[in-house]
């Protein structure tokens, strides 16, 4: 049998679907909820950056336990039976400590899922992996499906619906993980040279410290952009749409990156991903109460994520011998999505309430400006070949 006819697309696609589902549901309505239940800001800050926190360890960890052990799929769906229990407990609990245990828990094992899982699908794909994109983009569909759908319940039940959503939506990750079958890995490489060898090159490093700081101008617009809108008079409904607007952008920009990589340098899209974040953080601190800046907001997602992101990656695999690029990646999302995104959440937990939205998100602006910096002072790519625009982001 063929890779192609052996290729399980619905089940793929259904899992990633859920899997962005439950981003969608929980990263824009979760603060919320926190919220509804008397939780300060510094306490919601500091629950929801449990998120990027476990980002750091947890795909590292199970990444070594399979290339150590195997147990693909076992982890894969022991990932989405812890998630769904931890996720559950949220029901019962409504103290700091047992919440911080229950959310780090929960993301410990949810974090390590998606890149086990991106791993089966490109070993399901084999010599085929031009098909991951139509099977991935149903991430992104799940992730828009699941914050409209949830922001219009919460406009007619409390917030403790989002729980409710929420759980429905990991019940289903969880029997999706159960159908997904087995494909046989790849062959092993050769040994890997020093990876410090490559990280200590200026342009490799200034590359991960902006990254860092763009993760980190994001932080405090994951975690508060939606109570910030919520403040200030706008329904769960126009909350969702906003969030969805951001990410129609983001596919937007990621359909377009195999022609902008032909016609764009790296450094260029990356300068100008960064320079977009200035703005768009600036604006979002203090022309809140304007729909339109808000739209306009949004719409700069697609530079600030989409471009940013695609654009990293590539220069990660042009810097990054073959035998390197797995941890270079790893790396990347690391110290990206893992540290920068704890720093931005737990940065603007603390000043949220002593410094108000404004100054939070001209913080945001702050560090968008230092990786501009860090880009154009230090930043050189690599060479002018093995950018064709495939390698592009894997999450929404």
């Amino acid at each position: 049998m063929t890779a192609h006819k052996a290729f399980p697309y619905a089940r793929l696609a259904a899992y990633y679907f859920f899997y962005f589902a439950f981003i969608g549901a929980f990263s824009p309505y979760f603060g919320l909820y926190l919220q509804a239940i008397e939780f300060s800001a510094l306490d919601i800050g500091l629950l929801m950056s449990q998120m990027q926190l476990m980002r750091v360890f947890g795909p590292n960890v199970w990444g070594w336990v399979v290339d150590r052990f195997g147990y693909r799929l076992r982890i894969i769906r022991l990932a989405g039976l812890i998630g769904l229990l931890g996720f559950v407990s949220f029901f019962w609990l409504d103290r700091l400590p047992s919440m911080l245990l229950a959310m780090a828990v929960l993301a410990f094992f949810w974090s390590g899922a998606l890149p086990l899982v991106e791993m089966l699908t490109f070993d399901h794909l084999r010599e085929e992996g031009g098909r991951y994109g139509p099977v991935r983009v149903w991430g992104s569909v799940g992730f828009i499906v699941a914050v409209l759908a949830t922001g219009l319940l919460l406009d007619f039940m409390p917030p403790v619906g989002v729980l409710w959503a929420c759980t429905l939506i990991l019940a289903g990750l969880l029997l999706l993980a159960l159908s997904l079958p087995e494909a046989p890995p790849h062959p092993a490489g050769s040994p890997a040279a020093p990876i410090m060898v490559v990280l200590r090159r200026p342009p490799v490093l200034a590359l991960m410290l902006a990254c860092t700081a763009m993760s980190t101008a994001h932080g405090g617009f994951y975690v508060f952009f939606s109570i910030h809108l919520s403040d200030h008079g706008y329904g769960k409904a126009m909350i969702g749409l906003l969030w969805s607007l951001g990410v129609l952008a983001e596919i937007g920009v990621f359909l377009l990156m195999p022609r902008l990589l032909r016609r764009f340098s790296l450094r260029a899209i990356l300068l100008v991903s960064f320079a977009a974040a200035v703005p768009r953080f600036l604006l979002m601190g203090w022309a809140v109460d304007s729909l339109l800046t808000m739209l306009l907001v949004q719409s700069l997602h697609g530079l600030t994520f989409g471009a940013y992101h695609a654009a990293a990656i590539a220069a990660v695999n042009q810097y990054f011998p073959q035998q390197l690029r797995g941890r270079g990646q790893a790396l990347y999302s690391s110290l990206s999505f893992g540290a920068g995104g704890l720093l931005g959440a737990l940065l603007s937990g603390l000043f949220w309430e002593p410094w108000g939205a404004g100054w939070v998100f001209a913080l945001a602006a702050v560090f968008g400006l230092l990786g501009f910096c860090l880009i154009w002072r230090w930043f050189a790519e690599a060479g002018a070949t093995g950018v064709r625009g495939e390698n592009l982001p894997e999450n929404a």
